[in-house]
């Protein structure tokens, strides 16, 4: 399945948008000590910075991030950025591992703003709804850049063996580190990605396997 990037990143923008009609000064409980406010600070941060990958091949923009309302500013930083991810996806830019082209900040950007969407909704004790196939699109980018990343910054050590993600609602598994896996963990996509980007507990009920060895490869930290 082919997911269409920009309109799901359309779909939690708007979400997230709604979310700033709320208390701005409602913890985000899995974000240090932000507000929603300082939430949508960080999104809108990031929105401008990939826009600058974009149209400028640069990793090095701080946006400043404004005093006051941040509503009006957001919705700017979205335009930005919408505007800029319409460039054709194979079109050169500067981002933080392959490929170096827009496609790579389409989907980054949409499953970064899946997970601030459910951080804003969480905040404000609202129900979430998240895309089963975005949710396991999330899970291989885990494995596939940010864990090999937080290895060669020296956030992480290098998994020293493997275990197998199951999504229960997709029929799909990953494989989180080399070789054979060791053990299994079954849950919905859903869980899977807020668990890998440590907004939840993995689904330790469902191991099955060498459960001492799953918990050391899985220890983490797996993303930043």
């Amino acid at each position: 399945m082919t997911l269409d990037y920009l309109t799901l990143l359309d779909r939690d923008h708007a979400a997230f948008r709604d979310c700033l009609d709320g208390d701005l000064s409602a913890p985000v409980e899995h974000c240090g000590d932000w507000t929603l406010r300082d939430l949508a600070g960080h999104l809108g941060q990031g929105n401008l910075w990939s826009a600058a990958a974009i149209r400028e091949k640069r990793g090095d923009y701080a946006p400043p991030i404004p005093d006051g309302d941040p509503r009006d500013w957001f919705a700017e930083s979205v335009r930005v950025l919408t505007e800029a991810l319409h460039t054709a996806p194979e079109t050169e830019a500067w981002t933080f591992a392959p490929p170096h082209t827009v496609a790579f900040w389409r989907r980054r950007r949409c499953l970064e703003t899946l997970v601030h969407r459910w951080d804003a909704e969480h905040a404000l004790g609202r129900t979430s709804t998240l895309d089963p196939e975005l949710c396991g699109d999330g899970i291989a980018e885990v494995i596939e850049i940010f864990v090999p990343r937080m290895v060669k910054r020296g956030l992480a050590t290098a998994p020293t063996g493997a275990v197998r993600l199951t999504a229960t609602d997709l029929g799909t598994s990953w494989a989180l580190g080399p070789g054979e896996p060791v053990a299994t963990l079954g849950g919905t996509a859903a869980e899977l990605l807020l668990a890998l980007w440590s907004r939840g507990p993995l689904p330790w009920a469902t191991l099955t396997g060498d459960e001492s060895r799953a918990r050391e490869i899985l220890r983490g930290p797996l993303t930043s």
